[in-house]
C-alpha cells in the first residue's frame, strides 16, 4: 500500500497459522545437471531478502535467490526522471514510496522504519491536512466533508466492523459498511472525490470491490500498532538502498548465491524437494524453496507448476485481488501550485478517480525547486492508462490541471513519466486487497506451504496485505520454518517451524475465535473496547 493513514478502527493480535510438526528430511536422488542448494528463494524482492536473511541467521548459508530483474528490491523500484538546475537528473520512485505506521517511543516499531533510520533513507511526513480542493471550475472548498468524513462516518462503521467480527458474522463490501453509516455519495462529485482520498488511494480498489472487516483491520494493524505517520521517501539512492544494506550484511559483493536477470518458467515440487527450471533450460534442485512471486504473477500463469497446484490454492489465489496504482510525473519549468501545499484534490463532474489526488515534490523537505508534481491512479483507470501511450495520458492530465488552475497559461512539461505495473510479466500489479466477503480460512490457504514449496509476500501477511512490512514480516516466517525444519532447532516458537497449515488440514474451523483459539490467541482487547462502546 502507498499511501494515506486512517484512525484506529479495529486492532487484532497478530495472525499465524499453526505449524506442524518439522518434516523430517527424506534423502532424495538428484539431477546432476542442475545446480544443488538446500534452499531456492525465488525472487529478490522483500520477502526474499528477508527469508535469506532469516536462513543466514540460522547458519544456513546453502540457498540462491533468483531474481527476474537485475536489481534486488522488487517493487520497490525507482528511475531517474527530470533534472536539476545543474542538469543531473532526480531520482523518484515507480513503485513503494512510503514507510507507512513508524511506530511509538517505548512501542513496537515498523521494521522498515528500523531499517529506514539505520540506513539514513532520506524521508519527509506526508501531511494529509496540507490540501486543497478543486473540481472543474477550479479551487472549489469541500473540506467540510472530508472532515465529515474523519469526523463521523468512521466513527460509525468502525464499531459496526467491530460487531461483525467478533460476532463472527458474514463480512459484506465497504460500500455496505459506508451506506450503513449513512456515507452515500450518489452523484454528489466532490464527496465521491473524498471517498476516493479516503479509500482507493490506499487499496487501489473502490469500496465496492472491498471487503468492509478485513478492510478496516488491514489498516489499523499498521496504524494503530505503530503509528499514523506515512513518510514520503525522497532517497536520491532510491528507496531500496536499505534493502540492499541488508542483503550487504550476509551476501558478499558479486555473490555467487544471487542470480539476476534470471527468469523461472517452471516450478517442480514435491514431498523430497523442489525443482526450478529457468527460461534459459538451467536448473536448480532444493530441499526447500520459498516462492515469493506476487499475487499477480501467481494469477496470470506466468511460471508453470508440476503437478498443478492443488485446488484449494487455486482457489485462494484466484480469489484475491492485485490492485494497480500508478504515479504520473510531471516536471515543469516553474511550480504554478502553491508551493507550500503537499496535496491537491480533484472532483471531476463525470467519472470518480479521474486524476483525483495530484501531489506536489516542491515542498520543503521533498525535493524543492524541482517542479515535480504527480497524479496517482488507480484500479480500471490504471488499466486504462497504462494501455495507451504516453501522450495521450499527459494530454489527459494536462487537460485536468488547466481545470484546476483556470488563471494559469500551464506549459507543456518539461519532463513525463508513468510507470506499467499491470503489465509487467515479474509483477502483473501493485499489490493486494482484501475482497468482500473472503475468510481468514481462504488466505490461510493462499499463505500455506505445498510439500516443500513455500509461498511468502505482502499478499500471504493476513495483518499486512498490501504494505512493505507484510512482506518483511512473511519472509521472515517462511526463512524461520525453513530453517528449523532444516537445523532441527526452532526459534520460530509463536507460530512453528516446518508446515503451514492449510484450511483443509483445519477440518473446517470457521469462527475467528477458533481460528485464534486454534493459534493460541485470543479476540483483542481494542476489539471488546470498541464492542463495547458501541
Amino acid at each position: 500500500m502507498m499511501c494515506r493513514p486512517f484512525a484506529p478502527l479495529l486492532a487484532l493480535g497478530a495472525w499465524t497459522i499453526q505449524a506442524l510438526a518439522a518434516p523430517a528430511v527424506h534423502p532424495r536422488d538428484y539431477n546432476t545437471t542442475c545446480r544443488r542448494t538446500k534452499v531456492a528463494i525465488l525472487g529478490g524482492g522483500v520477502a526474499g531478502i528477508t527469508a535469506a536473511q532469516a536462513l543466514s541467521n540460522q547458519s544456513i548459508s546453502d540457498f540462491l535467490i533468483i531474481e527476474y530483474n537485475d536489481y534486488i528490491g522488487g517493487r520497490i523500484q525507482h528511475t531517474n526522471f527530470g533534472n536539476d538546475s545543474d542538469g543531473n537528473p532526480y531520482v523518484i520512485e515507480k513503485g513503494a514510496n512510503w514507510v507507512q505506521g513508524l511506530g511509538t517511543e517505548g512501542g513496537p516499531e515498523n521494521p522498515i522504519w528500523t531499517f529506514a533510520k539505520e540506513y539514513n533513507i532520506s524521508n519527509e511526513y506526508s501531511n494529509y491536512s496540507s490540501i486543497l480542493t478543486y473540481n472543474e471550475t477550479g479551487y472549489v472548498d469541500y473540506m467540510d466533508l472530508l472532515n465529515e468524513y474523519e469526523d463521523t462516518i468512521w466513527t460509525d462503521f468502525e464499531q459496526a466492523a467491530g460487531s461483525i467480527l467478533t460476532e463472527n458474522l458474514q463480512s459484506r463490501s465497504f460500500r455496505a459498511g459506508l451506506w450503513q453509516a449513512n456515507w452515500r455519495p450518489k452523484r454528489n462529485m466532490m464527496a465521491q472525490a473524498i471517498e476516493w482520498w479516503q479509500w482507493d488511494w490506499e487499496t487501489s480498489y473502490s469500496p465496492d470491490e472491498s471487503d468492509f472487516v478485513f478492510g478496516i483491520t488491514g489498516y489499523n494493524l499498521t496504524f494503530y500498532q505503530y503509528s499514523e505517520e506515512n513518510n514520503f521517501v525522497t532517497d536520491q539512492r532510491g528507496f531500496n538502498a536499505w534493502l540492499k544494506g541488508v542483503a550487504s550484511t550476509f551476501l558478499e559483493p558479486d555473490d555467487s548465491r544471487l542470480l539476476l536477470s534470471t527468469i523461472v518458467t517452471n516450478i517442480s515440487y514435491t514431498s523430497d524437494g523442489v525443482t526450478v527450471t529457468m527460461e534459459d533450460g538451467s536448473c536448480v534442485e532444493a530441499d526447500y524453496a520459498v516462492c515469493t512471486f506476487s499475487l499477480g504473477v501467481l494469477q496470470n500463469d506466468a511460471v508453470t507448476f508440476e503437478p498443478e497446484l492443488p485446488d484449494w490454492k487455486q482457489t485462494s489465489i484466484a480469489t484475491f485481488q492485485m490492485g494497480t496504482y500508478t504515479k504520473i510525473y510531471y516536471q515543469f519549468n516553474e511550480t504554478f501550485w502553491d508551493p507550500d501545499t503537499q496535496f491537491f484534490l480533484y472532483a471531476d463532474p463525470a467519472h470518480r478517480g479521474y486524476y483525483p489526488v495530484w501531489q506536489s515534490l516542491t515542498p520543503e523537505g521533498f525535493i524543492p525547486d524541482s517542479n515535480i508534481i504527480f497524479a496517482t491512479m488507480v484500479g480500471r483507470d490504471s488499466y486504462r492508462i497504462e494501455a495507451q501511450d504516453d501522450e495521450t495520458t499527459k494530454q489527459e492530465g494536462l487537460e485536468v490541471l488547466r481545470k484546476m488552475f483556470p488563471d494559469v497559461d500551464i506549459p507543456e512539461p518539461i519532463d513525463f513519466y508513468y510507470p506499467r505495473w499491470s503489465m509487467e510479466p515479474w509483477a502483473y500489479g501493485s499489490y493486494s486487497n482484501w475482497p468482500p466477503g473472503t475468510t481468514l480460512e481462504d488466505h490461510q490457504n493462499l499463505r500455506a506451504n505445498v510439500e516443500r514449496l513455500y509461498f511468502a509476500g505482502e499478499h500471504t501477511s493476513a495483518e499486512y496485505y498490501g504494505f512493505l512490512h507484510g512482506a518483511w514480516f512473511e519472509g521472515r516466517e517462511a526463512g524461520e520454518r525453513i530453517a528449523g525444519a532444516i537445523t532441527t532447532e526452532c526459534i520460530n516458537v509463536k507460530s512453528g517451524c516446518g508446515n503451514y497449515t492449510n484450511y483443509v488440514e483445519l477440518h473446517g474451523t470457521t469462527s475467528f475465535d477458533e481460528y485464534n483459539a486454534f493459534n493460541g490467541l485470543g479476540v483483542s482487547p481494542f476489539i471488546n473496547n470498541i464492542v463495547d462502546e458501541a
